[in-house]
């Protein structure tokens, strides 16, 4: 033994040397071993060393880890289970293993069996130590994920290697030169690994696809949408399958549907928008009520269930929308064109036809198949500019659904609605798309006119469905639920927010919590923290998923709700369209089974496309910041974490990291409690939200990742 393991086991602290003991046991668990043998496993060859791997092993049989076969002769005590999961790799080394009863269980490299992030497996769960995280080795790779990686190539004269920055995967992988595809040297690559031997340190893997060179914007676009799984091409034979559907609409089809056509209507959109999901008509009635019908593409009557564009959506579950191009689920002939309420033109819509009276007040709805003419479309500047005063087509028209939309949404925010205005970061690209400035999108008057009444027929809907009499089950159904905050998140978020000087109470009870955050949020607009403070608030809320399992949605105060009004971008609001047709004709309810598994597929899909369009702003923050390297910004500090601070820029909500290791004028520890970093020796601190001035010192494309300095090491 070398003189440094000597010294290195001489300091070994008894939790490493716990540690140490447990894993000779875990590797050898039918073996049995007296303390000499564990402490020569070891390397220690001291009397005191010895001792302390004696006592080490008593006290874990003790605990119920280790069994006393015989006296001074230890084996582990076989309470282990075998259950499966899904493998979750991490480059960091924290594998995980998430069985299929959703326990999270650590996975130690050297029991992870090779494998790969998403793969099922079979999993031996260690009897666990007292006050010790639950452990488990991988047993068997039961299906392999079809998982792919994305990364830039070294091609050698002999081979080359996929240089990946995948947060689950350390290592690259190998390529052989007859697997390259043609790719060359420094070009960007999707590479499937197809093996991993054992006793190699690399997988070995063949490029699938050749994305083009390192800055050029398509490649690294389409790289953002490969490292999520998600498509970036869209297979040609759905493309000629959505090319031999008909745009005329036959007469025995209008005859059959409401007809709409004669009454004003109109869409209001993002100006650069090509896909008009839905459009409002207004008259008013001889009752003197309003009628306003909220019309939705109707995408269904041209795909049909289990055909070949009908399959790619569902593969897709949602549009992707990156900051410079939309990648659509469906077909462009359908979404932009057949499908789209464009102006001047008769489309099949799906409507919720609502009466109401001058406050908003809903006297009698009905939902129909419909046929319409939009007569204008509007982008919501346009619209905004109306509201505001200008003059305009359909003025009066706009002016009342206003008026219409404000009431329901003060009455929807007195019922427990929870009000999250928060500012969108967008980017004026060029045409090589690159960025050239930053903008803030705000939500308007125009686009909560838009928003109300789509939340209307989307309650409306699920309502229609889900709310049944007493003692009869209700159809199965997709909902889009919100469950309640973790009561711990919000009393974080109260601690939080006192750090401001707010002092408002957020109460646990249901309506008096959606008050008080209303309150807050209310209370921050127009402040330097209103960013911050409204996404630690929002953070603190659980996430909206699709299900058939209905427990209403927290955040918008709604007992009911679903997601009907997007059938373009949105496969639930597919299968919302084909289960409420079903359910007016009269039809069965459908198998639970199959609807939970679609939408639980178009929760995850929809997460990842979430992931994706993050990860390309980043991409454009960082890219539009290369070429102001040692500028200086004030900013608030958006992230405590043990490797640094993250800093985000108030003038273009940019955000990048100041490293730990740049705070050189003491030694600086984390206070999770109190998100703070705390000098040791000058106890200075630097706390979440606190207003620092900062430059620009790094900027890194491939890793997506901004690098800032302090200016003043001091707490402004």
């Amino acid at each position: 033994m070398s003189g440094k393991k000597n010294k290195s086991a001489n300091r070994m602290g008894i939790n490493e040397l716990m540690h140490q003991v447990v894993a000779i046991f875990n590797a050898e668990p039918n073996k049995q071993y007296n303390y000499k043998q564990v402490a020569q496993l070891l390397g220690l060859r001291l009397a005191a060393q010895k001792q302390k791997v004696y006592e080490v092993l008593a006290t874990m049989a003790q605990q119920d880890f280790l069994i006393e076969t015989t006296p001074g002769r230890f084996k582990k005590k076989d309470r282990g289970t075998r259950v499966t999961g899904v493998f979750e790799r991490r480059s960091n080394g924290k594998n995980q293993v998430v069985t299929d009863e959703g326990e999270e269980i650590f996975v130690a490299e050297r029991n992870s069996m090779r494998a790969l992030d998403g793969d099922k497996v079979e999993v031996y769960v260690f009897a666990r130590r007292r006050h010790a995280e639950p452990e488990a080795e991988v047993t068997q790779i039961i299906e392999r994920a079809d998982r792919t990686f994305v990364g830039v190539l070294n091609v050698e004269r002999q081979y080359a290697f996929l240089i990946t920055d995948s947060k689950t995967l350390a290592n690259d992988i190998f390529i052989p030169k007859n697997k390259l595809r043609g790719a060359k040297d420094g070009e960007k690559a999707v590479v499937r690994i197809t093996e991993w031997p054992e006793h190699s340190k690399n997988p070995i893997g063949e490029v699938v696809d050749v994305l083009g060179e390192v800055g050029n914007n398509d490649a690294e676009m389409h790289a953002i949408l490969a490292e999520f799984g998600l498509p970036y091409r869209y297979p040609e034979a759905v493309e000629k399958a959505a090319d031999k559907i008909s745009d005329v609409i036959p007469e025995d089809e209008i005859a059959r549907r409401e007809d709409f056509r004669s009454v004003t209507t109109f869409t209001i959109d993002p100006h650069d928008a090509k896909d008009f999901d839905d459009a409002l008509s207004i008259r008013k009635l001889p009752s003197g009520l309003w009628e306003v019908g909220v019309h939705i593409a109707d995408v269904t009557h041209y795909v049909q269930p289990g055909s070949i564009i009908d399959k790619e959506a569902e593969k897709r579950a949602t549009s992707v929308y990156l900051v410079d191009r939309t990648v659509p689920m469906l077909p462009e002939r359908l979404c932009n064109y057949i499908c789209s309420l464009r102006p001047d033109e008769d489309k099949l819509a799906f409507s919720c036809i609502f009466e109401l009276d001058d406050n908003a007040c809903i006297k009698r709805s009905h939902i129909a198949r419909t046929v319409i003419r939009s007569d204008r479309r509007y982008a919501y500047e346009e619209a905004q500019a109306i509201i505001e005063g200008a003059d305009g087509d359909y003025k009066d028209e706009i002016l009342v659904l206003n008026t219409l939309a404000q009431k329901l949404r003060e009455r929807r925010f007195e019922n427990g609605s929870i009000s999250f205005d928060r500012q969108e970061v967008r980017f004026e690209i060029d045409e090589e798309g690159r960025p050239v400035s930053v903008y803030f999108k705000e939500s308007k008057e125009a686009n909560k006119l838009i928003e109300e009444f789509m939340l209307l027929a989307n309650q409306t809907v699920a309502t229609t469905v889900g709310a049944t009499p007493t003692g009869k089950k209700a159809k199965t159904f997709v909902y889009r639920i919100h469950d309640q905050p973790d009561p711990s998140k919000i009393n974080d978020l109260s601690v939080f927010i006192t750090r401001f000087g707010y002092r408002t109470r957020l109460r646990s009870n249901t309506k008096d919590l959606s008050k008080s955050i209303n309150r807050l949020l209310q209370e921050i607009k127009g402040r330097p923290e209103e960013n911050l403070i409204s996404t630690v608030a929002i953070r603190s809320m659980a996430k909206a998923i699709y299900t058939t399992e209905n427990i209403g949605h927290y955040g918008l105060g709604f007992e009911y709700y679903t997601h009907f009004t997007s059938p373009i971008r949105r496969y639930p609001d597919m299968m919302v369209h084909r289960l409420l047709d079903r359910y007016l004709n009269g039809g069965r309810s459908a198998v639970e089974q199959s609807i939970e598994s679609k939408c639980k597929h178009s929760s995850q899909m929809e997460q990842l496309a979430a992931n994706a369009e993050r990860a390309s702003i980043k991409y454009k923050q960082v890219e539009f910041l290369s070429d102001r390297l040692g500028e200086e910004y004030d900013g608030v500090i958006s992230g405590v974490t043990e490797w640094g601070l993250y800093v985000e820029i108030n003038e273009n909500k940019c955000e990048g990291l100041v490293p730990i290791r740049d705070l050189d004028d003491d030694y600086y520890e984390l206070d999770e409690k109190n998100y703070c970093l705390v000098g040791r020796r000058t106890h200075r601190i630097y706390r979440l939200g606190d207003a620092v001035r900062v430059c620009i010192a790094n900027a890194n494309l491939e890793k997506k990742q901004l690098d800032f300095a302090l200016v003043d090491t001091h707490r402004k």
